[in-house]
């Protein structure tokens, strides 16, 4: 077991972290419906490093609207993301982390994804159409 120390380590983290998100049950439909072509997900995985980068190493390396996106995937899902689909993602991510990594790094991935997980699940809930019954 290692420490995150760079992108190469991130790229790890993220490219073995996802490859089990898109052949999963209930998360690889969402996804593989957002990002349908390998060559669409070679890019998410670099912009996902960024992020990852960003958030961890403090480097600016990202620009983009996760918010905009998960309420974008939740749309095209039909408003079926629920709060199911975040956990497993969050237990899959903290799985992967301790598969391949220790340290103060693997621990601020896990706190600040569980932090980023609440925070985009409660701004998807409030974006679903209001049904009137």
């Amino acid at each position: 077991m290692k420490e995150i120390t760079n992108r190469e380590d991130v790229f790890e983290l993220v490219s073995n972290f996802y490859s089990k998100i898109r052949v999963h049950q209930s998360l690889g439909p969402i996804f593989n419906k957002m990002l349908p072509t390998d060559t669409i997900w070679d890019q998410h995985l670099e912009k996902l490093t960024d992020f990852w980068e960003t958030n961890l190493f403090e480097v600016i390396k990202f620009s983009g609207n996760p918010m905009a996106a998960h309420q974008r995937a939740d749309k095209a899902n039909d408003y079926n993301i629920t709060q199911d689909h975040f956990y497993e993602w969050l237990m899959f991510w903290n799985s992967t982390l301790d598969s391949l990594f220790v340290g103060e790094k693997a621990q601020l991935a896990k706190e600040k994804a569980r932090r980023m997980s609440t925070h985009l699940y409660v701004n998807v809930q409030k974006n679903k159409p209001r049904t009137t019954e």
